[in-house]
């Protein structure tokens, strides 16, 4: 007999949906950044994000789950059917068409996109906030996000032509930390800068060639303010006029033989370096 809780959270009456089924085939455009454009919609996939997800209310507007991973999640099934979100039971081939991991786990949720206004965001009054400029790798651009808010950014701002936060390897990176912080697109980094600047921000830009040494400005006490870190792509860094429009250019000390440090490790050590001078 089919327990009640079991029969409360299903939308799929007439059985497990399979890849063909419209509502599956409409949510695997969403793996395409034009169609999550044009939907709003994104995909959040695995029993964490959809956790996170399911917490920030009014987000996920439809949650897909194989009958085994359903099981395996009571509550979320439990948690999305009280927040009147569609509950819809899938064939593990339906699943795998819609996630994008080798070994998938079983959950896929449609998430609302987040995106606050820059002005909205700053009204806020956020005392850290992370900027990806022209950040093309989701990867690193997920990890930065998760970083920022682990080391309790505001707000974390993609500007340019920067990688599309909802982009799959993005949203798994951040490892939930997308629905935790205030989410921004700005088509340009300099506005930005001169936004952070007018919110009483002092605006810093990581550069291996900077004229600042993170270590010294921690000797100095001049990480304790409001302050906001611009990082660049891992391959080209900071155009060179967003550099200039910072307040200072910062370089972290090499103390070993490494030539340098990747973007998200750079980026860890510059955010945990503010998060503890603000604290």
């Amino acid at each position: 007999m089919q327990s009640p809780s079991r029969g409360r959270r299903l939308d799929a009456v007439s059985g497990p949906f399979t890849p063909r089924t419209p509502r599956i085939v409409a949510a695997r455009r969403l793996q395409r950044r034009r169609d999550r454009d044009a939907a709003g919609r994104f995909l959040a996939e695995g029993p964490q994000a959809v956790r996170e997800a399911l917490a920030r209310a009014g987000t996920v507007t439809e949650l897909f789950g194989t009958p085994a991973a359903l099981d395996r999640y009571p509550d979320l099934a439990a948690q999305a059917a009280h927040a009147d979100v569609p509950v819809s039971e899938v064939t593990d081939e339906a699943l795998a068409a819609l996630a994008e991991t080798v070994a998938p786990q079983g959950l896929v949720a449609v998430c609302r996109h987040l995106d606050v206004p820059l002005e909205q965001a700053l009204a806020a009054g956020p005392r850290l906030v992370a900027v990806l400029a022209e950040i093309r790798d989701p990867g690193n651009a997920g990890t930065v996000l998760r970083t920022a808010d682990a080391a309790g950014a505001g707000a974390v701002i993609f500007a340019g032509d920067a990688v599309d936060p909802y982009n799959g390897k993005c949203v798994r990176a951040s490892a939930g930390s997308l629905f935790h912080v205030d989410v921004v697109r700005a088509p340009d980094p300099l506005d930005v800068v001169a936004a952070l600047r007018a919110a009483g921000l002092t605006v810093l830009a990581t550069t291996g060639y900077g004229d600042s040494d993170l270590d010294d400005l921690i000797d100095y006490g001049r990480l304790a303010a409001p302050t906001a870190w611009l990082f660049g792509s891992e391959a080209h860094g900071l155009p060179e006029e967003l550099t200039a429009a910072a307040d200072a250019r910062v370089r972290v000390p090499l103390h070993g033989r490494a030539e340098s440090l990747n973007l998200a490790a750079a980026a860890a050590v510059c955010l945990y370096a503010s998060a503890r001078a603000l604290r």
